[in-house]
């Protein structure tokens, strides 16, 4: 496969990092599917949400696949009174990637970004590489690191 903008980015900056790639069903991209084809924990897994404020600002939030998102501590986590996710159309437009293919490196702007605290359990975690079919195994300090990411509480 093709290097995405997420590896490309990892390989410039020298950042650790291992490729998974699974075979891609259009009809089970979530996490946990994933999880289950590159064998890892489902915890481990961790997927990229989109999400709106009242404001109309942007933000990342990475959490466990088989968990989903408090919209209520993503908005206390934010700042903002109101969060809500966006439209699947609204993914490629705004980052580049496609649903089931969404990294959270690489993306056309760099949003501000939370992932789940959980993902300090882990030695590594599993995010997308940008593209369906391909995982990034990376540090979850290393994540937060070259997206200027947090880590909180929101699941």
């Amino acid at each position: 496969m093709a290097k995405t903008n997420a590896v490309r980015i990892l390989e410039a900056n020298k950042i650790p990092h291992q490729i998974y790639e699974y075979v891609v069903n259009e009809d089970e991209l979530d996490a946990v599917t994933v999880a289950d084809k590159i064998n890892a924990e489902h915890e481990q897994v961790f997927k990229t949400l989109l999400a709106r404020n009242e404001s109309n600002q942007f933000f990342v939030f990475c959490i466990p696949g088989n968990f989903e998102l408090d919209l209520k501590k993503a908005a206390k986590t934010s700042g903002s009174k109101k969060i809500e996710m966006i439209k699947v159309k609204e993914i490629f437009p705004l980052t580049g990637y496609i649903r089931g293919g969404c990294s959270p490196i690489g993306m056309k702007k760099l949003f501000p970004t939370y992932i789940d605290e959980t993902a300090q359990l882990f030695e590594n975690i599993f995010i997308s590489a940008g593209a369906r079919g391909q995982q990034i195994k990376i540090s979850p300090n290393d994540l937060v690191k070259i997206i200027d990411a947090s880590f909180f509480d929101l699941i």
